[in-house]
């Protein structure tokens, strides 16, 4: 006969393979990799948005004296932050009663349950990867809020993100290169990467398309392509420019869009997902179709991507 309980055993089974949905969802995508390895995944836990706190200005106490000089003491107002939208996905887990009959027995059951779990992780990990290049538009508005908000082709034209105005407020714009062609690529990206350093701060991740990698390639040196183990060792083609990681994100199921590469300082990126919401089963675990011989049980995750240093992002456009 069927195996009872079904919507228990897929919910339960979803629950103990949460963190390990989680974790290949993380290392499906280098950017993800690169936030997990900073520390920079970081669960949250309720309120209607998520907070990026960042400084937006220096403490004007700081100053030179000498002896008995007073020290000013005045409140300084210098810390803010941006808010983002909590952004919520799922993948549905069905089986019908026809499919419960059909695979009687609780190790014929597992194995149905287990092929669809699969499909169900590997479409999530799909869904947020690809949300992560998107402007949050998507969707109607509920997609991810990824790079294409963070670190648009212009940083003037919308009047906000993250809830800061940025034609007020010119910290709050990434940088832009354009190239004209591919001859001048690397001319382009020396000074795009210049305009994003600032001390120790400097891009460590830098994301492009399968074009921007045949172009970059194409103009190295052989004995100038180094990579890198540390990301090299999570299976992504990678070489370098300055000491930051270039990243293929092309080719079959590839995000980045075309004749783009997206200078990425990962210190000031953030990928928050609600503690309660990381892919786990979500409540009722118990869903029947009213009309309809079947039972499913949905993943669920809910977070969004932020930032509390836009200034230190930037995105090269060869189009």
């Amino acid at each position: 006969m069927a195996f009872p309980n079904v919507s228990d055993i897929i919910a339960t089974t979803i629950e103990q393979r949460s963190r390990k949905v989680a974790d290949n969802v993380t290392k499906n995508n280098a950017i993800l990799t690169r936030l997990n390895a900073r520390g920079n995944v970081r669960p949250f836990g309720g309120g209607r948005i998520i907070y990026e706190e960042l400084s937006f200005a220096e403490n004007g106490n700081a100053g030179w004296y000498s002896g008995y000089d007073l020290l000013p003491v005045a409140a300084q107002d210098v810390i803010s932050a941006s808010q983002f939208d909590i952004k919520q996905a799922a993948c549905p887990v069905t089986i019908s009663g026809l499919e419960m009959l059909q695979n009687s027995g609780k190790e014929a059951f597992i194995d149905l349950l287990e092929a669809r779990l699969n499909v169900a992780e590997a479409t999530m990990a799909n869904l947020v990867s690809g949300g992560l290049y998107s402007d949050g538009t998507g969707s109607g508005g509920k997609q991810l809020t990824g790079l294409g908000a963070a670190v648009p082709l212009d940083p003037t034209t919308n009047a906000s993100y993250g809830g800061i105005n940025q034609q007020t407020w010119t910290f709050w714009q990434n940088q832009r290169k354009d190239s004209a062609n591919t001859t001048t690529l690397l001319a382009d990206w020396n000074g795009l990467w210049a305009s994003q350093v600032r001390g120790m701060d400097r891009p460590d991740l830098i994301m492009v398309d399968s074009s921007t990698w045949a172009a970059y390639t194409a103009l190295l040196q052989a004995q100038q392509r180094f990579a890198t183990p540390s990301v090299g060792e999570y299976g992504f083609p990678t070489l370098k420019f300055m000491d930051a990681d270039v990243v293929l994100d092309g080719g079959i199921g590839g995000f980045c869009p075309p004749f783009t590469a997206f200078f990425l300082n990962t210190k000031y990126l953030f990928l928050r997902p609600h503690r309660d919401r990381n892919f786990v089963a979500l409540n009722p675990q118990k869903r029947y179709a009213i009309n309809q011989d079947a039972e499913v049980q949905i993943m669920g995750w809910a977070g969004n991507l932020t930032t509390s240093g836009r200034q230190f992002q930037g995105r090269w456009n060869g189009n």
